[in-house]
Formats: structure tokens, C-alpha cells, sequence
């Protein structure tokens, strides 16, 4: 184990006993005694506050109510850092400056042969999403929907919610239990459970205009929501079985939550089962493109009649 790397197990080893000696080191890092009594010392120079106690049996303990001192990285601990941020930037995150502050805390942290490698891999690496006449890492124009930081804020405390949404250029609400916030396909997205239709409802974040805490009176108990949810998992209505081209594309996208059972050792057909509420409009329009995103190599073994029909609308365009 690298120096670097030892200082860092062994603070956290440290801040987690009472108490501990020289001897408990050297023999939990196979390290000299005069290894461990430096170490100890470059520990304390960090900032640690460690107090030592005098006699044959002394040793150290950590001064009680202390805060842990930073940790230090390692080159390649900054560069997975780093590169995390690269990949995940131009994705419409939450928390946008707080990712910007937290960037310019690392980078004043590093040496400078260490900010140049950084600087080197973020003119050579792009990532998909990123905009190449303006990769910067600090830039601040990819700022996702202002109620997606409250919103989550407001999960933390309480999945209940009231929400007010933009549908057709006038404002409807509902009373929802958030199941998960996701982002697929660059777009944020509630999946809810609507407790007066008692069904799934699929909500943009773009399109929210009001959320707060739903009110007592209005809850269904959680208990109540898993149990329907339950029963409308396993009332299935379309059945598909794929074959190789079309399981390619599947793994190239798919609809949130949905999984293949594959139906031979070699992975090379497999069957899907779910669940289409064809009471939603939008959600029988999304399973249709879907459906011609698959391709010809699917057998359909049980279809919703709505379905069918817009399948047939559209491929009669």
C-alpha cells in the first residue's frame, strides 16, 4: 500500500477507536514502529487532534467532538473524480453549482503536475452529450428545470405530493405518490402513483408547475399502493417474444423498469411480459413507437386492442 494511500486508511482507522497504540498500527498496516510513529506525526500536522498518553501502556486517543481532517487523493483517485464529472456533465443534473463550487475545491487542491494531467484528459476525452466547441467542466449553461433541486428537496422529506402540470396549455392536478424520479432520454421523470385514478401516471419535470406536500386526509396508505400495484404487475397485456435482431435493439433502449426473460441458454430469443395502461393515451403512443423501434424480429403473443390499432395507424401513414 502506497503512503498516501496507508494515511488515509489510517486516519479513518483512527477516528473510528477510542483508542489505539503504536503497536495496533504496526501490525494492522504490517508497517516498522518508526513507520507508524511518523505517520502518526504527519497525521496530527494534518490536523488531526490526536492526544497521547504518558506510561509503559500509552498510547493515542482523539479528542472527543474533533471533525476528521480532509483526506488526500491519490493521482488516480483525482483523475476518477474527474472523469466522473466529464462524463455527467451537459446532462441536465441537479445541484449545477454546487458541482461548479465543488470542481473548483478539488482543482485548487491538486499540485500543479496534477491539474496539468487534468487539463491534458479534458482536451483529449469527450463524452456523449458534450458539447465540443465548449467542453468546459465549470461552464454553467447546462442548468436543468429550476423545481428539479426543490423537487428533490422536497422528496427527501415527503413522497406525497400535490402536483400541479402543464398538459395541452392548461394546468391539471392530481394527488400522486412518487415511486422514482429518472432521467431517461435526457428528460426528467416522475413516475408516480395517481391516488384517485389508482393507477401509474408518468410525469415530466418540464411540464410541473406547482408542487407541494399533499395533505393528510388526501393519503392512501402506502401499504393500500403496493398491494394495487402488485395486482396491476401481474395482470399482464402484452406479451412479446424477440428474436436476436430485435433483443439488440432492445438493449439499444427500452421503456423504465422493463426486463426480458430469456427464453434459451445462448440469449438469443427471449420473451417480455407487462403492463400497458390504455387508459393513457401517451403511454400507448410511447409503447407503439416502441414497438416499431423493436423491428419485424417479434412474435406478438398478447396485444392490447389499442395498441394494435395505433400500430396500424401508423404503419398505414
Amino acid at each position: 500500500m502506497k503512503k498516501v494511500e496507508r494515511i488515509n486508511v489510517m486516519m479513518r482507522y483512527i477516528n473510528n477507536r477510542a483508542h489505539f497504540t503504536l503497536s495496533e498500527l504496526m501490525r494492522e498496516f504490517d508497517i516498522s514502529r518508526s513507520t507508524a510513529s511518523r505517520d502518526v506525526r504527519e497525521i496530527e500536522a494534518m490536523g488531526m487532534p490526536l492526544v497521547a498518553e504518558v506510561g509503559r501502556d500509552g498510547g493515542y486517543f482523539v479528542m472527543k467532538n474533533a471533525v476528521l481532517p480532509p483526506v488526500r487523493f491519490t493521482d488516480n483517485e483525482v483523475k476518477a473524480l474527474f472523469l466522473a464529472f466529464l462524463a455527467t456533465r451537459n446532462q441536465q443534473l441537479p445541484y449545477l453549482k454546487s458541482r461548479h463550487t465543488l470542481a473548483e475545491k478539488l482543482l485548487g487542491l491538486l499540485s500543479a503536475h496534477q491539474q496539468d494531467d487534468l487539463v491534458l484528459l479534458n482536451q483529449l476525452l469527450l463524452f456523449e452529450g458534450t458539447n465540443p466547441h465548449n467542453p468546459d467542466l465549470l461552464d454553467l449553461s447546462d442548468l436543468p428545470h429550476p423545481m428539479l433541486e426543490q423537487l428533490i428537496q422536497l422528496l427527501l422529506k415527503d413522497r406525497y405530493l400535490a402536483v400541479s402540470v402543464e398538459e395541452g396549455g392548461s394546468t391539471r392536478s392530481y394527488a400522486v405518490y412518487l415511486l422514482y424520479l429518472y432521467r431517461d432520454k435526457m428528460i426528467w421523470q416522475l413516475e408516480t402513483y395517481n391516488l384517485e385514478a389508482n393507477k401509474k401516471q408518468m410525469i415530466p419535470v418540464d411540464n410541473l408547475v406547482h408542487v407541494e406536500p399533499l395533505p393528510n386526509k388526501k393519503r392512501t396508505a402506502l401499504k393500500k399502493i403496493v398491494e394495487r400495484l402488485r395486482k396491476q404487475e401481474d395482470a399482464c397485456n402484452l406479451i412479446l417474444d424477440l428474436g436476436p435482431l430485435a433483443i439488440a435493439q432492445f438493449k439499444k433502449y427500452h421503456p423504465f423498469k422493463l426486463s426480458l426473460a430469456y427464453t434459451n441458454p445462448y440469449q438469443t430469443t427471449a420473451r417480455l411480459k407487462t403492463f400497458v395502461q390504455v387508459g393513457v393515451p401517451d403511454e400507448v403512443e410511447a409503447f407503439t413507437s416502441w414497438l416499431l423501434f423493436l423491428g419485424k424480429d417479434i412474435k406478438i403473443r398478447e396485444l392490447p386492442e389499442e395498441v394494435r390499432e395505433a400500430l396500424r395507424a401508423r404503419m398505414d401513414l
